[in-house]
């Protein structure tokens, strides 16, 4: 009985380290992908003109593609967002500032661009995936689920938006903050002798 025990673990161990190493390579070039941010967006951009290209071609697959505008939207939401909403918790940690004079704490995001980007890939390459099987293309009257998709979307970016004017924050850096430095007065200047 204990050799029978023994044999399966045997079996088993080669195909989970198989297993492991793949997942341990896709991890490596994952992770080298990271500081190239414009090329991973250009590539989920491709992917995206894929996946549209595919949807219109067949022209079906449009709750597929609701969904995946929903789940999109969601992504969205949480890459425009603090990570300490001020209206919903008090946090020990920094929070945005609410007045002119509040210290200066930069914006950190509820979702990260990295993973903004890599769920949205996904996202991408998982409804591509799904086209190909007849049984997520479910007939329906894509106007109206594109007319509420974007309204949706507006009212969603309008509470956002109405919500980044409330409580004065930008959600993305307009390139690096730059100190000038004390400006001199006009008494200052004045007072020197040349």
């Amino acid at each position: 009985m204990e050799g029978v025990g023994g044999d399966s673990a045997s079996v088993a161990s080669p195909v989970s380290q198989w297993g492991h190493d793949a997942w341990r390579l896709y991890q490596y070039y994952l992770d080298k992908t990271t500081p190239h941010a414009v090329y991973r967006w250009i590539g989920t951009l491709a992917i995206f003109a894929i996946y549209c290209l595919r949807v219109f071609y067949v022209q079906g697959f449009y709750i597929v593609s609701y969904g995946l505008g929903i789940y999109l939207l969601n992504l969205l939401i949480g890459f425009l967002s603090p990570l300490v909403d001020p209206e919903l918790e008090v946090s020990d940690g920094p929070l945005l500032p609410t007045k002119g004079s509040d210290e200066f704490k930069p914006f950190i995001r509820r979702l990260p661009e990295f993973k903004f980007w890599y769920s949205m890939t996904k996202a991408f390459c998982i409804a591509f995936v799904m086209t190909f099987f007849s049984v997520f293309d479910v007939p329906v009257f894509w106007p109206i689920l594109l007319c509420y998709w974007i309204v949706l979307f507006v009212l969603t970016m309008r509470r956002q938006i109405a919500h980044m004017i409330k409580y004065k924050y930008i959600p993305f850096n307009m390139g690096k903050q730059k100190y000038s430095g004390k400006k001199p007065s006009a008494s200052s200047s004045g007072s020197r002798g040349d």
